[in-house]
């Protein structure tokens, strides 16, 4: 069964001759699946190659624009899935678009770091970016009804929302993928692209990570558990963040000096990845992580609907040194607005502080109730 994808609409849009569409997410998000679908609509000559095929490889890290030329031929689209295992991609595609200015190129990667870093400066004013995630709700709810989508709430917080998790008939088939995805793919680039040698070290690191949604991160405690250095857990952090696996939030401050700024928030770009690295996937009657789950799926969906409906905003969370506190700061064109994210409906006031540094800031509560509206 396949759930329209609401990037498909924005891909279609974005891609233009002479630029370089290019796709990120996660492994296993549906990044396949999306170029098979938006090939369905369009009547170009396509030249469609994966990244891990040697041949391909020899080609596109030529940096020789008559090889370059000779392999892309007479095609007028050029889909490159998989693309951050080309070496100099980025190089290579600028001789490309200079040199054959008709042709329209997409280029995927389940991993930022290797592919940004090889694209980012060569394609400077020649590339446009989007975002794939696990499912979000709002594209699911195009096949659920009102009350599906609330019986599935509880499936959603604890084996989230990658395509094969939603479309499984039964919750053993839904761990037994969850497992296999962290086992076969969760770390794969980084191990492969980065030479980390320590795999051990970097699931204990997401897993200490799991026990910590919502809650300051402190970078030198987290070495002092993991007997590694400061600085070797903030390079970890950054390479889970560039693999789709972690997102963080900052503090937010523009007036008050007792306000935490320093300090990341981490949170999961899927439930169910979070559970199964922590081998937990009992129902939400006999847990004590409900509130914390509930926060995590909010917070990036969220984050997947101002990806998707092209909203941008600035995201973060605000707390002062006396505790108060609120989960999500949005700001967006100079105006703010506070978000508490609760389980259970309930009175709900913003503090005192934050009213009186930002009293044109408007705050809302976010609980089962409403949440709906505040993600699709």
């Amino acid at each position: 069964m396949y759930i329209p994808q609401r990037q498909l609409s924005n891909l279609r849009d974005a891609v233009r001759p002479g630029k370089v569409m290019v796709v990120y997410g996660p492994r296993q998000a549906g990044k396949t699946t999306l170029l098979k679908k938006f090939l369905e609509s369009v009547e170009d000559d396509v030249l469609f190659v994966n990244g891990d095929d040697i041949v391909v490889r020899q080609y596109l890290e030529s940096l020789t624009i008559e090889k370059l030329k000779d392999f892309v031929g007479n095609h007028s689209m050029l889909l490159i899935d998989e693309a951050q295992y080309i070496h100099q991609i980025g190089l290579n595609l600028k001789l490309i678009v200079d040199h054959i200015p008709s042709l329209r190129v997409i280029a995927t990667g389940s991993s930022s770091f290797d592919l940004a870093k090889d694209i980012g400066e060569p394609l400077t004013g020649r590339k446009k970016v989007l975002q794939l995630f696990p499912l979000a709700q709002l594209e699911i709810a195009q096949l659920e009804k009102l009350h599906q989508t609330k019986a599935n709430l509880d499936s959603r917080l604890i084996y989230g929302s990658y395509p094969e998790v939603v479309v499984q008939q039964s919750n053993q088939e839904r761990e037994q993928y969850l497992r296999e995805l962290i086992s076969s793919y969760l770390f794969k680039d980084i191990l492969q692209l980065e030479g980390i040698r320590y795999s051990d070290k970097l699931q204990r690191l997401v897993q200490l990570l799991a026990f910590q949604i919502g809650k300051e991160v402190s970078l030198a405690e987290l070495g002092r558990q993991l007997g590694m250095s400061k600085n070797t857990v903030e390079r970890y952090l950054d390479l889970l963040e560039k693999v789709f696996v972690i997102f963080k939030r900052s503090g937010f401050s523009r007036n008050l000096r007792k306000e935490i700024v320093k300090n990341q928030r981490y949170y999961f770009y899927d439930n169910g990845i979070r559970n199964a690295l922590i081998n937990n996937f009992n129902p939400l009657n006999i847990r004590n992580d409900t509130g914390e789950l509930w926060e995590n799926y909010v917070i990036a969906e969220r984050l997947k609907r101002q990806e998707y409906l092209c909203r941008p905003v600035n995201a973060y969370f605000w707390r002062t040194y006396d505790k108060k506190e609120i989960d999500l700061i949005e700001e967006c064109q100079g105006r703010l607005a506070g978000f508490e994210i609760k389980w259970s409906p309930g009175p709900a006031k913003p503090p005192l502080d934050w009213l009186s540094a930002y009293p044109d800031a408007t705050f809302e509560l976010i609980h089962q109730d409403n949440y709906l509206q505040f993600i699709q």
